[in-house]
C-alpha cells in the first residue's frame, strides 16, 4: 500500500509535468501555432504590437503585477531572519525582554515565525531555485523575443530554443524562452506546497491560484510581442517541476502526500500535524 501511495505521487506530479512538457513541445515547438497566435495582435502596417505601445497597460500588467511574487519572497525572507530571534531572546532567561516583547505585540510575530521557520526558509530557497532555473535557461538557449526577430521587424532570425541549446556555455545575448515574467507568476505555487504541508483544504484553491497567475502574467506579454505562448508553458512546467523537488527536500513525499484535511477535521488535524512534525526543525 506504501508503494502504490509512493507510486502515485510520483506518476502525478511529474508525470503530468512531463506529459504536458511533451503536449508543448509537440503542439507548439514543432508548429507554426506561436506564431500564428501572434499574428492576431500584430499590426502588419505599422510594424508593431499595438498594446506594446498602451503604456498603462505596460505599467499595470508588468511593473506593478510583480508586487504580488515581489512581496511574497520580501514577507518570507523577513519571515526567516525573525525566525531566528526568538530562541536569541528567550524570554524564561530574560523574563523582562519576554514581557516587554508581549506588550507591544511582537511576541506572537517572533514566535509564529520561529514555529515556521522551516516553511519561510522553503519559500526562499524555492522561490530562488526557481529563478535560477529559469535564468538558466535563457541563458543557454539565447531565444530572442518575438518583437526581436525579422517576423515583427526586428534585425535577430527566429530560433526555436532546441536549436541553440548549450549545456555548458552561454549560447548568446536572448533571454525570452521560458517566460520570466510569467515564471514571477507561477513561482507563488510555492505556498502550495506549505499549504499541503499542513494539509490546508485550500491548498487545492493556492494550486489553481498560482497557475492563473502565472498564465495571466505570460498572457500579457505575449499580446505586447514580447513572448510566445509557449513560454508561458514552459515557465509553468520548469517552476512547478523545481518546486516540486525543493518540497521534497524540505518537507519529503510522505508529508506532502497526506490528503488534505476536510472542514470539520482541519483544526484538530492542524494541530496533529504541528505536535507530529515540529517546525522549528531545519
Amino acid at each position: 500500500m506504501l508503494n502504490f501511495s509512493r507510486h502515485r505521487f510520483y506518476w502525478v506530479n511529474f508525470g503530468i509535468a512531463l506529459v504536458c512538457a511533451a503536449a508543448v513541445f509537440l503542439m507548439f515547438d514543432m508548429t507554426t501555432i506561436d506564431i500564428a497566435f501572434n499574428n492576431l495582435f500584430f499590426d502588419p502596417v505599422t510594424q508593431t504590437f499595438p498594446l506594446d505601445q498602451v503604456h498603462l497597460f505596460e505599467k499595470v500588467t508588468h511593473k506593478w503585477a510583480r508586487i504580488i511574487p515581489n512581496w511574497t519572497a520580501e514577507i518570507a525572507l523577513i519571515g526567516m531572519m525573525l525566525s531566528f530571534a526568538w530562541p536569541l531572546v528567550n524570554p524564561q532567561k530574560r523574563p523582562r525582554i519576554g514581557q516587554f516583547l508581549e506588550r507591544i505585540k511582537a511576541a506572537p510575530v517572533l514566535r509564529f515565525t520561529y514555529e515556521h521557520r522551516r516553511d519561510f526558509i522553503f519559500v526562499v530557497v524555492a522561490f530562488a531555485v526557481c529563478t535560477g532555473v529559469i535564468h538558466f535557461l535563457k541563458a543557454h538557449t539565447s531565444v530572442y523575443c518575438p518583437i526581436e526577430t525579422t517576423l515583427y521587424g526586428g534585425k535577430i532570425a527566429h530560433m526555436e530554443w532546441y536549436n541553440n541549446f548549450q549545456l555548458f556555455h552561454e549560447a548568446g545575448d536572448g533571454r525570452c524562452w521560458p517566460g520570466g515574467h510569467a515564471s514571477g507568476g507561477f513561482t507563488m505555487l510555492a505556498l502550495y506546497f506549505v499549504a499541503r504541508r499542513y494539509q490546508w483544504r485550500y491548498s487545492k484553491a493556492v494550486l489553481w491560484g498560482s497557475l492563473l497567475l502565472g498564465f495571466i502574467y505570460g498572457t500579457t506579454r505575449v499580446l505586447q510581442g514580447w513572448h510566445y505562448m509557449s513560454h508561458t508553458f514552459w515557465a509553468g512546467i520548469f517552476v512547478w517541476l523545481a518546486c516540486l523537488l525543493t518540497a521534497l527536500a524540505f518537507y519529503g513525499r510522505a508529508r506532502l502526500d497526506v490528503p488534505v484535511l476536510k472542514k470539520g477535521s482541519a483544526s484538530a488535524g492542524m494541530s496533529a500535524t504541528l505536535d507530529a512534525a515540529p517546525p522549528t526543525t531545519v
